[in-house]
């Protein structure tokens, strides 16, 4: 049975009938749970080693403080014919996205073995983009020259190889000052104009959906709920089956931690009144649960409560732009923890950022990211055609903070070598490959449909669907059960 791609809308939905154990809190949110071709040639940067000297000296020379290309050869054609103007325009902009992109790269260079050239390249880059207003590459260079200054300052302030107070890498008080209004909006448009966010959702349900087919009762524990939009579409699959057995009852445990503040918790518990307030809408028997993380975000196995004969699902979407980058240790801790409770099924969605740099050292997986995020820009602006508003909301809400996050966790690991997926550690812990259906595959083929025709899919192993932009991977998602498991 596949799952029917619909929106919903769970403003409406009281928020008083509940079977979750949670507190009771004013409903504030107003939340709307309704259901991106490279900006620059990278084949240009596959050359060997780059001196930056001579191009760092050009960019200091230049008088009025922009980049400038070089003065293109005149021709016999007439300045007024357009098409030549935009070729030229276009010419000019290839030429100030390869600059702005050796810059950054001599900047990520820099910051692991001069902070004083590292930041007069800083300063220089910050004079020549906004991540207001310019290209793709401008803005996007301009989010990734903030992430580069915030690691110069704290390796400034901790000593030359200190990384232990780095850049928090979830979103702390810059989600809680955006929740109440640019979050939301924000999260909406990347639903209505991207694939991003339902591909994971959509390919994990499905599979949850085939897993239990016959069971009575259904118990997933869920790494990162947020908003928990990604329930609704199960539970309606749920109360649809045409198969004539009952619709099962659905405990959903969602993880929570200690450090992220009383409005995080509070947001959980709002998400348990929605998601129980929506089943009782469409007659779900649904109850709601909270297990808390340590203080070091570490995931403890006993402290989920189990029922007898209930089919156990573990889901990890580590791909959710309001997310931010989870601490490497708490999402190992989860996984391993899955592995001592035996699940049927475990569902992974995870970014593909690389590998395409040669080795683990801070400039090359440096250079994997400055390539994901310029193919997610891309897509971006194909599904916001002339909404320029739009698409910085969600740039500045969610990809600022996570290209932050992003860097921060490479540097963290710089010289350590680099698992490219989370999916490569689960055979290790016992896991074995569930293969996709040719359903979950019709599914997913079906959503990107819906969007810009530069969306693929292809399935990249038995078990694993890959969702890209053009010739690009942008994430995975992936399906696994305990080899001892009943299913």
């Amino acid at each position: 049975m596949a799952m029917a791609i619909d929106e919903f809308d769970f403003s409406s939905y009281s928020t008083t009938t509940t079977t979750t154990t949670t507190t009771s809190t004013e409903d504030e949110y107003g939340c709307n749970w309704n259901i991106w071709s490279p900006v620059i040639n990278w084949d240009a940067l596959s050359g060997g080693s780059d001196d930056f000297h001579g191009l760092i000296e050009s960019m200091m020379s230049d008088a009025d403080g922009r980049i400038h290309a070089k003065e293109p050869c005149k021709s016999g054609l007439s300045d007024t014919t357009a098409t030549v103007a935009d070729e030229e325009a276009n010419g000019q902009d290839d030429f100030k996205g390869l600059r702005l992109i050796h810059l950054l790269m001599a900047a990520a260079e820099a910051l692991t073995q001069s902070r004083d050239l590292a930041r007069v390249i800083l300063v220089r880059l910050k004079e020549l983009v906004s991540p207001d207003d310019g290209t793709n590459m401008e803005r996007l260079a301009a989010y990734f020259s903030d992430a580069l200054q915030g690691l110069l300052e704290c390796t400034v302030s901790n000593g030359s190889h200190g990384n232990k107070h780095l850049p928090s890498n979830n979103h702390g008080s810059h989600q809680d000052r955006h929740y109440h209004t640019d979050v939301l909006a924000a999260f909406q448009l990347l639903q209505d104009m991207s694939p991003y966010v339902k591909f994971g959702h959509f390919t994990a349900n499905q599979a949850i959906l085939e897993a239990v087919t016959h069971d009575r009762r259904v118990h997933i524990v869920d790494y990162d709920i947020m908003e928990g939009i990604q329930w609704a579409s199960l539970m309606q699959a749920l109360v649809s089956r045409k198969d004539g057995t009952p619709t099962p009852h659905l405990r959903i445990t969602a993880i929570s931690r200690v450090g992220t503040g009383r409005r995080s918790i509070g947001t959980i518990q709002e998400t348990g009144r929605r998601l129980a307030a929506f089943a009782a809408s469409i007659g779900q028997p649904f109850s709601f649960h909270q297990c808390r993380l340590d203080s070091d975000e570490m995931f403890r196995p006993h402290a989920v409560k189990l029922v007898k004969g209930e089919a156990l699902v573990f889901n990890c979407m580590l791909h959710l732009p309001h997310v931010g980058f989870r601490a490497t240790q708490s999402i190992a801790s989860f996984l391993s923890g899955a592995k001592t409770l035996k699940p049927r099924l475990v569902t992974l969605v995870e970014e593909e950022v690389g590998p395409t740099g040669s080795d683990s050292l801070f400039v090359g997986r440096f250079m994997d990211s400055l390539h994901h995020y310029s193919a997610l820009y891309d897509s971006l602006e194909a599904g916001f055609p002339m909404q320029s508003r739009a698409r910085a909301l969600v740039e500045r809400v969610f990809f600022g903070p996570r290209i932050a996050g992003s860097l921060a966790q490479i540097f963290r690991s710089n010289g350590e070598e680099s698992v490219s997926s989370w999916g490569e550690r689960l055979p290790a812990l016992g896991f074995s490959r569930v293969p996709i259906s040719f359903a979950n595959h019709c599914q997913a083929k079906l959503l990107l449909g819906l969007f810009n025709d530069g969306y693929r899919v292809e399935e990249l192993a038995t078990n694993k669907l890959v969702l890209g932009w053009k010739s690009r991977q942008l994430l995975s998602a992936s399906i696994w059960t305990f080899s001892d498991s009943d299913l």
